[in-house]
């Protein structure tokens, strides 16, 4: 690559191949330690509450760091802040599979996290300079985006695998993936253009239907909270439903792993027909659709919480919580960069996206409480129900200016 940022097309193809493969790994990092959960709580001889922090903490790291990013972009360059989180990552994921403790394992989450709320959205800003605009760089995106989609799918299947060998290797796994990963985009990443991208110098005039301050905020705001709750109640049912898999019902964590397919293979497979979708439908009318089908899936696992008869009680739930994600997740990204002008995003994008993982640190360990605290998983259902309504609430604002297709301005690639 040179320091233009265009190759030829083995190198395009095979940057792109670096950073989808990044991105594989930061998305199966929750998915990973999900179903090996229960194991490790066994193993260790750790509670509801502290087995919980393997997932949360792993969120909080992502959530914490976000808003850095830019900052240390900016200071350092992409490419150096890029594989120094990769070295980070691959480090953490070996100490974590060498840890003898709750506190060292968690630590290591956290760190896991950070590094990847760098490497996540930098390697979408490292797309948007290496491939020149237009279809090269939408089909670089979208092949980018496909990949983090199919990560959570991924980490489900590999966990239940590696667990037959030990939990440990779910830790340890990773850590030579980043290696190879980091070593080949030595040769790939190029040495980044430090300016950014031009639409980014556009000032807010050049939008003529974005809505004044206030409405920027408003939309931001009601964006991020529907993703949050989206996000946080989805890991809170999963989290429930591991344990329920392992413990209750005695499934193996291999069987558990397949159970949980249907909330997040829908996704996957749905991706590469975001665009189109939203274009048909338009991002508010996607966005409350995709509100109500989780709350009703959470209400009829209040109303008939899930058990061993799967087909007819667990798999619909899963089903609703999936279609949630089908139909929003493109939408409300599209709604968070769309709602600010082009010279805001730099700082707005990354408060959406922490919004979204603040959804997981509050929801996972508010249901391990609830299901620590009463002997009965209603409880939990009907918090998660109640944080899917408000999710429904701040939806519905957006059907009146959620009309079809995307926002004229010239969205980033």
């Amino acid at each position: 690559m040179n320091t233009t940022g265009r190759a030829s097309t083995g190198q395009a193809w095979g940057l792109l191949l670096v950073l989808s493969g990044n991105m594989v790994l930061d998305a199966t990092e929750v998915s990973l330690v999900l179903v090996a959960l229960p194991v490790i709580g066994n193993d260790l001889g750790l509670s509801l509450l502290t087995v919980q922090w393997l997932m949360s903490g792993f969120a909080l790291g992502f959530a914490a760091l976000l808003t850095t990013g830019p900052r240390l972009a900016a200071r350092f360059g992409r490419r150096r802040v890029y594989f120094a989180a990769m070295l980070g990552f691959a480090l953490a994921s070996v100490a974590g599979g060498l840890a003898d403790g709750p506190a060292l394992l968690v630590a290591t989450r956290v760190v896991k996290g950070a590094c990847a709320a760098l490497t996540a959205p930098m390697g979408l800003a490292i797309i948007g300079t290496a491939y020149p605009e237009g279809p090269e760089r939408r089909r670089a995106v979208s092949v980018y985006s496909a990949f983090g989609a199919a990560g959570f799918t991924a980490g489900l299947l590999v966990s239940g695998a590696l667990l037959e060998a030990g939990w440990r290797w779910i830790f340890l796994l990773p850590a030579p993936v980043a290696l190879v990963l980091l070593l080949w985009g030595l040769r790939l990443v190029p040495h980044e253009v430090t300016a950014p991208p031009p639409g980014d110098h556009r000032p807010a005039a050049s939008a003529p239907d974005a809505p004044g301050p206030s409405g920027h905020e408003r939309v931001l705001l009601r964006t991020g909270l529907g993703a949050a709750t989206l996000n946080g109640a989805y890991h809170g049912l999963l989290f429930l439903l591991t344990f329920q898999m392992q413990g209750r019902l005695a499934l193996s964590p291999w069987t558990s792993a397949l159970a949980l397919l249907p909330a997040c293979v829908p996704l996957a497979v749905a991706v590469p027909f975001a665009g189109s979708l939203v274009r048909r439908h338009g991002t508010g009318r996607l966005i409350a659709l995709g509100a109500a089908a989780p709350l009703l899936g959470y209400l009829l696992a209040v109303w008939r919480p899930p058990s061993d008869a799967y087909l007819t009680r667990t798999l619909p739930v899963l089903l609703l919580v999936g279609a949630g994600f089908v139909l929003s997740f493109a939408a409300l990204n599209m709604r968070a960069a769309g709602s600010v002008p082009p010279s805001r995003r730099a700082t707005a994008i990354p408060l959406y996206q922490m919004a979204v993982q603040l959804g997981a640190v509050l929801l996972i360990p508010l249901t391990a409480w609830l299901l620590t605290a009463f002997d009965d998983r209603r409880p939990a259902l009907a918090v998660l129900a109640v944080v899917a309504a408000a999710g429904l609430a701040a939806a519905l604002p957006g059907l009146r200016d959620g009309r079809p297709g995307p926002p004229s301005r010239k969205e980033p690639a």
